[in-house]
Parts: structure tokens; C-alpha cells; sequence
């Protein structure tokens, strides 16, 4: 079931321009609203979990569960990309304070394992819009360094039919009522990139990749927003893209292509200000 929740991001609705959905944060919020959790008013949509997906084989350590500090409940995912600066969704990050978040760094467990630290400054891209959608990114600087290995960022994505992979602690069902709790374990989906025209009619080739999966009924959906898209192999994984929102005019996350920001054409915004 999807509740309507104050937000300053968008909802769950066709956009002027062709129907991309970005509140795959709002379907986890109103899983936890049907459940008397406490519910963010500051945030915009956040991801679900990854549906159709596995626990996850192998250790991820640069993998980021964010979480609301006045209850600890995941939101979002991201990538630790420097020992201090965490990488994002900008529709996970508008709207919070600081203050508002924390971060559980290097376990595939969201509740336990890793490192937690506070949130000492959030920077979300100044050419961030949501009608339509664009530059779906931001940066969270840590309030302290941690000693997890960060990942890297590739230096551009491969050509359609690259394999990829996802991960995220998102919602596995559709149905919030079903499934109202996210997946305490992480999840993994092999997916690969697909050619531009699949995805919706504000799609940007330029910034955005799409992505489906070979198997059937899977995909990111709510809570997963954030999290990271891959490519390589285990032990040389690369960073290239931020789960962003859905790539077709369904409604039902499982069915159809996902939208993943590029996370490789914004990687010298990403350098400045880990450099700094």
C-alpha cells in the first residue's frame, strides 16, 4: 500500500514529461507509517528493496545503509567512496539536516556489523531538479574517516549488455503490507545495461543508465534508492551508477527497466569535493 507523506521530494506520479517514478523512498516510508514507525518529514523519495533478489554472497565493504538517527531506520543506501565521503541519491539527501542522519558502513547486515557514524555535511548537486528529474546525486561527508575500504569509481560504464550488479536493503514485495519490514540482510541482483530507448521519455543517456535484469519480476524498489549499480567481477568491483527511480510509466517496480544515475559523468563534481 502507498501512503502519501509530507515530503519535499516528488511522489509517486507521472511527470510532465513521461511518467518516471522517483518515490520509491515514499513506498518505505508508508510500509513503516502502516506499522506506527516514525516517518521522516524532511525527506524526499526514498529507494526500496531489491525485489526478486539473493542475500548477498560476498562482503561489500564500501556498501552504506542510511539511516534516520531518531530511530535508526534505514532509508536509503549509498557508496563510500573516500575514506570520509559517502555517495548518493540527491532525493535521499534534499531536505535532511546533518543532524538527521546516520551511517552503518561495511556490514550486510543494515541492524549490526560495521561501522556507524553521524553526518557532518551534505552536499546534494546544484543542477539537481526533479521536473524533470536530473542530477540525482549528492555527497555526505562523515563526521569522522573510517577505515573500510572505499570503492572505486570506474572511469566510464561499459557498452549495453554490460553485466551489472545491484544492491540494496529495499522492499521485496510490491505490496508494503506484505513486506513492511526491510530486508535485515543485504540483497544483490545481477542486472545488466540496456539501451537508452527502453527507459522513459526524460531519460538522459548522458547522465542516467538503464538497467534491467535477465530475470524475470526483479528489480530495485522501495529503499533502495542511493545504493550502488556495479560492473566487474568480485574482488575488482567498480562503482558506476546510484539507484535513481523506475524507467517506465508501470507502477509495479518489479516489472520493466530501473534508472540509475551515472555516477561516473559526475565524478569530477564527486573529486572536488572529496579533495577538498
Amino acid at each position: 500500500m502507498m501512503v502519501d507523506l509530507p515530503s519535499s521530494g516528488p511522489s509517486r506520479h507521472r511527470s510532465p514529461r513521461g511518467g518516471r517514478h522517483r518515490s520509491w523512498l515514499y513506498g518505505l516510508l508508508g510500509a513503516f507509517a502502516l506499522t506506527g514507525a516514525l516517518v521522516p518529514t524532511a525527506a524526499a523519495d526514498v529507494g526500496a528493496k531489491i525485489i526478486g533478489g539473493d542475500d548477498a554472497t560476498e562482503p561489500y565493504p564500501f556498501m552504506v545503509s542510511l539511516q534516520q538517527a531518531s530511530n535508526g531506520m534505514h532509508f536509503c543506501g549509498g557508496s563510500l567512496v573516500d575514506d570520509e565521503w559517502v555517495v548518493t541519491a540527491a532525493h535521499c539527501a534534499a531536505g535532511w539536516a546533518p543532524g538527521d542522519i546516520t551511517t552503518r558502513i561495511g556490514s550486510n547486515d543494515r541492524s549490526s556489523g560495521g561501522t556507524v557514524t553521524g553526518v557532518s555535511e551534505i552536499v546534494v548537486h546544484p543542477e539537481y531538479s526533479t521536473s524533470p528529474f536530473h542530477a540525482d546525486i549528492a555527497v555526505l561527508k562523515l563526521d569522522r574517516p573510517v577505515e573500510h575500504e572505499p570503492i572505486a569509481i570506474a572511469e566510464e560504464t561499459g557498452p549495453v549488455g554490460t553485466p551489472t550488479r545491484v544492491l540494496g536493503w529495499g522492499t521485496t514485495c510490491e505490496n508494503g503490507a506484505e513486506c513492511p519490514e526491510p530486508p535485515e540482510r543485504l540483497q544483490q541482483l545481477d542486472t545488466e545495461l540496456v539501451a537508452d530507448e527502453n527507459c522513459t521519455t526524460d531519460f538522459d543517456g548522458a547522465t542516467e543508465l538503464c538497467t534491467d535484469s535477465p530475470r524475470e519480476n526483479a528489480q530495485a524498489c522501495y529503499g533502495d534508492s542511493g545504493g550502488p549499480q556495479l560492473q566487474g567481477r568480485p574482488g575488482q568491483w567498480e562503482l558506476i551508477g546510484a539507484t535513481s527511480g523506475d524507467g517506465d510509466d508501470n507502477p509495479i517496480c518489479a516489472t520493466g527497466p530501473g534508472i540509475w544515475t551515472d555516477v561516473t559523468a559526475y565524478a569530477d563534481w564527486i573529486e572536488q569535493h572529496v579533495a577538498a
